[in-house]
């Protein structure tokens, strides 16, 4: 009821305007009947809106008389008024941003329905206006406006009165890969490609950004210099450095720049989105790079660090990070000592620092050196502790016979246990005196209990030296005695070379014919004359103590025996035990080959 009364009301406040418009008298009784007043002045109403001359597709303002949930009533000064769905109108924050007495635009659909109602539309008549502000745009390459609305296949939906079309490719200077991170935020937009009919419309925002970066990259580089200090926004983090936007222009700041403490990775340090000072270390202007640097705003703690951190101090820090070879100690002031493994311990055989530290742990520690050059500060843990090496040398004097177990066995050895966490070494040449030895597993296995005999301890470098020969006394120091020049001795073939044939002369005593020394004859190969297995005699005619060889000459005794003339031969090669034998003997096979046939 009440509905009805407020629209009568509405028309006849309608019909006393227009009366007083076209300068009728209007009736002395306030209470006439709309109704009838309105019959009574149809056809002057008629005429007035043939005068206004309303026509489909006309864009005129009205003002919003009424907002219900569905819809939105709008007077135009139509006879009646025109309804408008409520969903053409922008919701925020879930409330539609329209009021009663709102002044809008709107397009004329139809002039009547079937209720008699003028047909309006508020999206329409947006359209036409945003498409002739985009077509005045395109033609004149002005900047619009638009807020991104979704994502869709290729790029992202930009409402700029109508919706518009940015390709993945225009919206920002680099590849996008969140595309998320736009939705809902208001930019900046280029029309690039323009289609009314189709209903086409292309964004671009890289075109405007391109715009102002080589507006400010001009003022970059008229500003930039080596040395100079800059601000700049961290674009890009990879893992080796970071990329600055300094303005226009970018600048690389590599890890070994960002701090002179150790990194490894600049996130460390950086992230993206932060505004930093640098220094401008270096710039190619043919190639437009720069190189900057961020410890370089501060000052090179290892200028200092002779002075600081002399040899011999002791130090306490935190161990951050370990490796196969050591521990490095953070010291403060981005100052870090390496504690390598082999200055850990004294006594125990460290093969990865955690055996003994963690990351995090609080150590004490011993300045050993100071390598300004290289930055590095070595450390040592065990210089903090008694020195075993100092009593073991005291204990064990050379010459003290230990026994102990074989703990590993090497190329070059073997590894004897003396006390806990101290082994001795038994080098491969200190087995024994007269044996050739190609791996020491011909002879022991770990595990094994060995005597042997302290050759020394060498407490600088903390080795163990021990030897097992040295149990028995070496027969090569007798040997010129056994085996004097001139005598002979009945040997066993035990191997054959090219050069000659080896012979035991007793157990672990060897010497060898040279293949000059096996025949009176000329032979090509030791095997014409002698094999491995056969028991010859042979005269001794050198000996070299000091290299332990002993040479031997089978053609010497078949000479004797044959009686021949042998004496200036034999004594020649008796005066030259250190020279080779065929370089003794060469010269005298022509001549006592030749005594021999006479």
């Amino acid at each position: 009821m009440s509905k009805n009364l407020n629209k009568s009301q509405l028309e006849k406040e309608k019909v006393l305007a227009f009366l007083d418009q076209a300068d009728l008298a209007v009736p002395a009784n306030p209470g006439f009947n709309s109704l009838k007043i309105a019959g009574d002045f149809a056809k002057l109403f008629e005429q007035s809106v043939q005068e206004q001359n309303f026509q489909v597709g006309d864009v005129v303002t009205g003002s919003v008389v009424e907002v219900q949930t569905d819809y939105v009533l709008v007077d135009i000064n139509y006879k009646s008024e025109g309804m408008i769905p409520i969903h053409e109108f922008r919701e925020m924050d879930g409330v539609r941003q329209i009021n009663v007495g709102d002044k809008i635009e709107v397009l004329i659909d139809r002039i009547e329905n079937e209720n008699g109602m003028i047909v309006l539309s508020k999206n329409k008549a947006d359209m036409m206006r945003a498409w002739t502000d985009i077509s005045k745009a395109a033609e004149n390459e002005e900047v619009i406006e638009g807020t991104v609305t979704a994502k869709v296949k290729g790029g992202l939906s930009v409402d700029i009165g109508v919706t518009a079309f940015l390709p993945g490719s225009q919206i920002d200077l680099r590849p996008v890969r969140n595309m998320d991170v736009y939705l809902g935020k208001k930019y900046k937009f280029k029309v690039i490609k323009f289609n009314k009919k189709r209903g086409n419309i292309v964004l671009s925002r890289r075109a405007i950004l391109e715009q102002e970066r080589e507006s400010l990259k001009n003022q970059t580089i008229d500003a930039i210099k080596e040395g100079s200090i800059v601000t700049g926004l961290v674009k890009n983090i990879t893992d080796y450095g970071a990329f600055v936007d300094l303005g226009g222009m970018d600048g690389l700041l590599h890890i070994t720049d960002m701090s002179w403490s150790r990194i490894k990775h600049p996130s460390e340090v950086i992230k993206v989105g932060d505004d930093i000072q640098v220094k401008v270390l270096k710039y190619d202007t043919e190639k437009e790079r720069v190189s900057l640097g961020l410890k370089q705003m501060t000052p090179d703690p290892w200028e200092s660090a002779t002075a600081k951190y002399p040899k011999g101090t002791k130090l306490s820090g935190k161990i951050v990070s370990l490796v196969d070879y050591g521990a490095f100690v953070d010291l403060g002031e981005s100052v870090e000592g390496l504690i390598h493994v082999s200055e850990m311990s004294w006594a125990k055989r460290v093969k990865h620092p955690s055996q003994l530290c963690n990351v995090g742990d609080e150590v004490n520690v011993m300045v050993l050196d100071v390598d300004i050059q290289n930055r590095r500060i070595s450390l040592g843990m065990k210089q903090l502790q008694p020195n075993p090496w100092l009593e073991l040398k005291s204990s064990y004097s050379p010459g003290t016979i230990i026994e102990g177990e074989i703990k590993s066995i090497t190329e070059f050895g073997i590894f004897v246990s003396v006390e806990e966490g101290i082994d001795g070494l038994v080098h491969v040449s200190d087995f024994s005196w007269t044996k050739r030895i190609n791996h020491p597993s011909e002879m022991y296995q770990k595990g094994q209990k060995v005597r042997a005999v302290v050759l020394g301890v060498d407490v600088d470098n903390e080795r163990f030296s021990l030897g097992i020969k040295q149990l028995e006394s070496d027969p090569w120091s007798n040997i010129d005695t056994k085996y004097g020049i001139g005598s002979q001795h009945s040997v066993k073939v035990v191997k054959t070379a090219d050069f000659g044939a080896f012979v035991e002369l007793e157990s672990d005593i060897e010497g060898m014919i040279h293949i000059s020394e096996l025949s009176t004859d000329r032979i090509a190969k030791p095997e014409d004359v002698v094999k491995v297995g056969d028991m010859i005699k042979a005269e001794v005619i050198s000996i070299d103590k000091e290299a332990r060889k002993i040479g031997l000459s089978h053609k010497l005794v078949k000479l004797r025996e044959s009686k021949a003339d042998v004496e200036d031969y034999a004594k020649k090669a008796s005066s030259t035990s250190k020279t080779s034998l065929g370089d003794v003997f060469g010269d005298q096979l022509k001549g006592a080959t030749k005594t021999e046939k006479n």
